[in-house]
């Protein structure tokens, strides 16, 4: 079963990544990793911290002449910035004097929540756990299942549908979204210009007015064939699987699978899929059933259906803000405004890259499930056959 967990601070000396149940012979590029990594850190309306970290997976273990070796992975990315906070957040007891207290809970963060759960006196740990930075670590293992899934034909990426008011105007091809992957220049990852100037504009407002904007963010599957996930339990159904993985990204408040959120206000005629027979197999296809459209965003029953998997995830505007709403002080409780942490004014092209990582490790999860073994050459032959069994269908 492939795992994975992260550990590390916002501020803290470094990030990990552990990864285990990866199958031995799966080619890891280092190369690719940190480009996964540069693309977190992309964006119009990131932060300055994304000036100070130039994110670098060292691989530590699992890993050996370019290849996994079937053993637990550990990945570390040192945070830059512990320079700086060496004596604010020191493992020993320290100065406390020099401790740098986030004093007023930020309405939307999970400051107050978290200071009241764990008993801490003000929300400074709680912020350098529930930091965003944290998806940092998710990447890098995102990277990793990736590797497993590209051996398979399977491939993944993102774009952005909406940024605040400003929304996509037109459908996005596949060829156009996994293109988005190798610009060297990332504004607002939308694959459309037009689209894009006006995605844009609503930053800048926000940028203008001391606020935040979110959007929506929306990650394809491609090539998967039908089959993946079941509808045999619910806790196994592949589009609840998907949920609760991009659900868990921060700022993450709400997840749609295909073309949900406007079905549920449409009749069933104009939102369930016909199926066809072709006379022959499409390039790339694994059986000769056909759709007319992708409503269902390649998910029924909880099965993958050989569509493309479509996964939307909605990003709520970042709860930092440079002119802070209104808290309470946390030592004496009197009205005050919030505290305020370096942050970004807009993230959504850096969740859909974290919501590509999650999507990868938690359909690797079940990919390793249905077609399982100890090596890459294994899982293929397992992969392969049940493909030619598709075929014959």
């Amino acid at each position: 079963m492939l795992r994975f967990s992260t550990a590390g601070e916002s501020h803290g000396e470094s990030l990990i990544a552990l990864v285990s149940g990866m199958p031995a012979g799966v080619p890891i590029d280092g190369a690719r990793v940190n480009r996964e990594l540069w693309r977190r850190q992309q964006g119009y309306g990131r932060g300055g911290r994304m000036r100070i970290e130039q994110d670098t997976a060292q691989f530590l273990s699992g890993v050996r002449h370019g290849k996994t070796i079937g053993s637990p992975i550990a990945i570390e990315i040192e945070n830059r910035d512990w320079k700086n906070w060496t004596e604010i957040l020191p493992v020993e007891t320290g100065d406390p004097s020099k401790h740098k207290a986030v004093a007023s809970p930020r309405p939307g963060h999970a400051d107050l929540a978290g200071a009241l759960k764990y008993d801490f006196p003000d929300a400074r740990y709680v912020l350098e756990r529930a930091s965003a930075r944290e998806t940092t670590s998710r990447v890098a293992a995102g990277a990793v299942a990736r590797a497993l899934l590209l051996e398979l034909g399977i491939d993944l990426a993102s774009h952005i549908v909406r940024v605040g008011g400003a929304e996509l105007s037109r459908p996005a091809t596949w060829d156009e979204i996994s293109a988005l992957r190798e610009k060297n220049e990332v504004l607002l990852n939308c694959v459309d210009e037009e689209s894009e100037a006006r995605m844009k504009a609503e930053v800048d407002i926000a940028l203008r007015t001391g606020d935040s904007v979110g959007g929506i963010f929306e990650v394809v599957i491609h090539g998967a064939p039908a089959g993946v996930g079941t509808c045999a339990n619910w806790d196994e159904r592949l589009d609840g699987i998907l949920a609760q993985a991009v659900m868990s990204l921060q700022a993450v408040k709400a997840v749609e699978i295909g073309r949900g959120v406007t079905a549920a206000a449409s009749m069933g005629s104009t939102v369930h899929d016909s199926i066809g027979y072709a006379e022959s197999l499409a390039e790339g296809a694994h059986t000769r059933f056909t759709r007319d459209h992708n409503n269902a965003g390649g998910i029924e029953g909880g099965i993958s259906n050989g569509e493309d998997i479509v996964v939307r995830g909605y990003l709520k505007p970042i709860s930092t803000l440079r002119r802070p709403l209104g808290s309470v002080k946390f030592d004496g409780r009197e009205l005050t405004k919030a505290a305020y942490e370096r942050s970004d004014v807009c993230a959504v092209p850096a969740a859909g890259v974290a919501a590509e990582a999650m999507v990868a490790l938690a359909f690797g999860k079940l990919v390793l499930e249905k077609f399982g073994g100890d090596s890459l050459r294994e899982i293929k032959r397992n992969y392969d056959g049940y493909i030619d069994q598709i075929r014959a269908y």
